[in-house]
């Protein structure tokens, strides 16, 4: 019997997911596709009769907006909600806005393989002649982080997030995690698996081979010392989610129109 039980949810789709390019920390919305995903998981977890009773999200307004929609389609719109950076998407440095699959006709599949979901190496790092350098780093958010502007990262491995990531969830979500609280973290591909390699123990390797499509809720069962009962389960149609991961793992790929 779990003593605790966590959802963990990657965004809905945003307008730079569907266009395959890496968004990071430019903040993008929900893509029309996003918004149906987010409330379809809503619908699911309403189904499933889960009560949330804390929310935690990143700043970024994809992650943010799909809390909402979640909540609302679940009518449980009051719960409270807070948010921080410590769970935003990997900041990929100088990558932020390429495209992935013209990326992998340019550098080769396995490069962006590895820099998309290795666990220890740092893509180049985000400067100021960058286009969106200025759009990052002048955003109001960051002016009340629990860290200064000078001291954010410039670009991330997945090592990085977890580093940046377990402050938060050791001192932040564990405790009320443990005061009985239902949570659900809405946050982003890479700070989700980053999670998931911490509670579940993946192995650095391992991590490289573990998906998470948007939108798809991810149910974690722990017991008091918070270690799981099992592997970490999607929530859904399974055929379905099966196809949404090959379809994250193609985004790396070159088009088959290009090989």
């Amino acid at each position: 019997m779990a003593k605790y039980r966590l959802v963990l949810l990657r965004h809905g789709e945003g307008a730079w997911n569907k266009e395959n390019r890496f968004c990071s920390w430019v903040d993008q919305k929900l893509s029309s596709d996003g918004i149906k995903e987010a409330q379809n998981c809503g619908k699911h977890l309403k189904a499933l009769g889960f009560e949330f009773d804390l929310v935690f999200t990143s700043v970024l307004s994809r992650s943010i907006q799909t809390a909402w929609l979640v909540l609302e389609e679940m009518g449980q719109e009051w719960v409270p909600i807070q948010s921080s950076w410590r769970l935003n998407e990997r900041h990929y440095g100088a990558l932020i806005g390429l495209n992935r699959a013209e990326m992998a006709l340019n550098h080769g599949e396995e490069q962006v393989k590895i820099w998309r979901r290795s666990y220890d190496v740092t893509p180049p790092p985000i400067t100021e002649s960058h286009p969106y350098y200025e759009e990052i780093y002048n955003d109001r958010r960051y002016k009340c982080c629990d860290v200064s502007q000078d001291n954010l990262p410039k670009a991330e491995s997945l090592k990085d997030v977890l580093e940046r990531l377990l402050p938060y969830w050791n001192e932040k979500i564990v405790p009320e995690l443990k005061s009985g609280k239902m949570i659900l973290i809405s946050a982003h591909g890479n700070s989700s698996r980053a999670l998931l390699k911490h509670v579940e123990g993946i192995s650095d390797e391992d991590i490289m081979n573990v998906t998470l499509p948007t939108g798809v809720p991810i149910l974690l069962e722990l017991d008091e010392n918070l270690h799981p009962l099992g592997p970490h389960r999607f929530l859904g149609d399974q055929e379905a989610i099966q196809a949404a991961i090959k379809k994250v793992e193609d985004q790396g790929k070159v088009k088959s129109a290009e090989k």
